[in-house]
């Protein structure tokens, strides 16, 4: 059975069999993946699929509502977790973009409805043969990324929006080699 190059490991192998692609529309879900997204910036996707169940731990199973109204004791309980990325820049936006996006749900009645419409509802199915070939970004990303940083979101450049795409199956970038291609 064949599959994307980057599942090295089992954890990486369960998360691509299983979720990476998947098209996503529960808004924990979405949250969830723009607090993982944000806080692997710099740093290995491995790193933060190892601490993922760490941040739902921490976070309150990284329910918006309650993220949103962490205080300074909590963020300072937050800043001594080491099972988590004790980056006082990313623990903030996690709490800061849990207010934008209790903002863009009430805006557009659920953050699925805002995310999905920069693609028309249905994920982008690209025909990658080699990994090199996948990008970093596009012009889709771009677009998103800007309108999240004008909503108040944080840690949401092109390139972390493109993954949280691939992530969430707004794109499908397995390779057409790769088993879960036609699935997703």
């Amino acid at each position: 059975m064949e599959r994307c190059g980057w599942a090295k490991n089992d954890l990486a192998i369960e998360y691509h069999d299983a979720e990476w692609g998947v098209p996503l529309h529960d808004d924990r879900g979405l949250f969830e993946f723009i607090v993982l997204e944000g806080a692997q910036a710099g740093l290995s996707w491995d790193t933060i699929l190892r601490k993922r169940e760490n941040y739902r731990s921490a976070f309150d199973n990284l329910d918006a509502e309650k993220v949103a109204k962490y205080g300074d004791a909590k963020f300072a309980e937050l800043m001594l977790n080491d099972g988590i990325i004790r980056n006082r820049l990313k623990i903030a936006s996690a709490i800061s973009n849990a207010k934008a996006f209790l903002k863009v749900q009430f805006e557009f009645g659920s953050f699925d409805k805002y995310i999905w419409r920069f693609v028309d509802g249905k994920p982008i199915r690209n025909a990658w043969t080699e990994t090199k070939q996948l990008p970093a970004k596009t012009d889709v990303s771009d677009e998103i990324s800007k309108d999240m940083k004008k909503r108040g979101f944080n840690f949401v450049g092109s390139t972390i929006i493109y993954a949280h795409m691939q992530a969430t199956g707004m794109v499908n970038d397995h390779l057409v080699s790769c088993f879960r291609y036609n699935q997703c």
